[in-house]
């Protein structure tokens, strides 16, 4: 679900209002739990699989058709939808927050919200970007509750979660101590304002630095390297092809990307930031289905590259000040 205009992915349910965590639920599909239960091996006599468990929707488990959504162990808690929306309910009770959208990625393994903060960051001019926190939670056993500082650039809504790779993240483990975990992480998330702070000065000192062809090309190659030869050679082959299309778009994203001429913008270390997360966003993973588009851009090898994209930048700032 996402509330305002449709999103870019073009998934899900529109509302037209502020939702509230019952209705951001049941709009996103998310009213369902998921259980754990034995798993069993052989064909005549099946035995239990010791200390081995998997994850289904309890809904689709009384149908009998229940997608495995992740194979965990004896000390997996699982966190409910239900609960990981609980968990934002004080930030949005206190009208700090607003649902803005929610959902779920693939058969349900990963489910995520984005609440929308107020006070926008202004990085130069009019350049400015709104505030959101991400939280992603996942049933598949592989990944923790993770919290997420993701702002997202109003000009051309690049997604700037990379930020948060090296800085402000919460991670929570599916352990037996998860809930109280939750809670302490709960009170941290009364410092986002400072750590928004922090962030937009980021983006701020980025604005200030003019980087010509040299320092562009530098920039990118360090974000987006040439792979080691290896001895498969034709795999060499395709990564450094894919690094060399990775920094020829996003040189001309830089030159050409929405938002990247602006006064003040243009030419701009700002501007080549943006060039390498418009074409993760937009480029990148085009072809992919749209729910797979999403994954990269926010917990994928897109998220990867943007998160370096921005600890490149930052290095090079104290270096390239004017």
């Amino acid at each position: 679900m996402v509330v305002g205009k449709p999103a870019w992915h073009r998934l899900g349910k529109v509302l037209d209002h502020p939702a509230t965590a019952a209705e951001a639920i049941n709009a996103a599909g998310l009213d369902w739990s998921v259980v754990k239960h034995p798993l069993y091996a052989g064909e005549r006599e099946p035995l239990a699989v010791s200390d081995y468990f998997a994850i289904v929707r309890e809904d689709d488990w009384k149908k009998r058709k229940a997608t495995v959504l992740g194979i965990v162990g004896r000390d997996y808690t699982p966190l409910q939808n239900r609960e990981a929306f609980k968990f934002f309910d004080p930030i949005v009770g206190d009208k700090a927050a607003i649902y803005h959208t929610a959902g779920a990625l693939g058969a349900g393994e990963r489910v995520w919200i984005l609440a929308k903060l107020p006070e926008p960051i202004r990085v130069i001019g009019d350049d400015i970007a709104d505030k959101y926190l991400l939280l992603s939670n996942s049933h598949d056993g592989n990944s923790s509750v993770q919290i997420k500082f993701t702002p997202i650039r109003v000009v051309c809504e690049n997604t700037l979660t990379q930020a948060l790779s090296h800085g402000p993240m919460l991670r929570v483990a599916h352990t037996k101590d998860l809930h109280e975990r939750l809670r302490v992480a709960a009170k941290l998330l009364n410092t986002t304002q400072l750590r928004f702070k922090a962030l937009a000065e980021s983006f701020q000192r980025m604005a200030q630095v003019q980087v010509g062809e040299d320092r562009l090309r530098q920039y990118l190659t360090q974000v987006f390297p040439d792979p080691r030869r290896k001895d498969e050679e034709p795999r060499y082959e395709r990564a450094l092809a894919q690094a060399q299309t990775d920094r020829e778009w996003s040189e001309y994203l830089f030159l050409q990307g929405r938002g990247n001429n602006m006064p003040h913008v243009k030419g701009t270390l700002w501007a080549a930031y943006n060039g390498v997360a418009e074409y993760v966003d937009y480029v990148r993973f085009k072809k992919a289905r749209d729910d797979r588009q999403l994954e990269a851009m926010w917990f994928g090898e897109g998220y990867t590259a943007k998160a370096r994209a921005f600890a490149v930048a930052e290095k090079n700032l104290s270096a390239w000040v004017n």
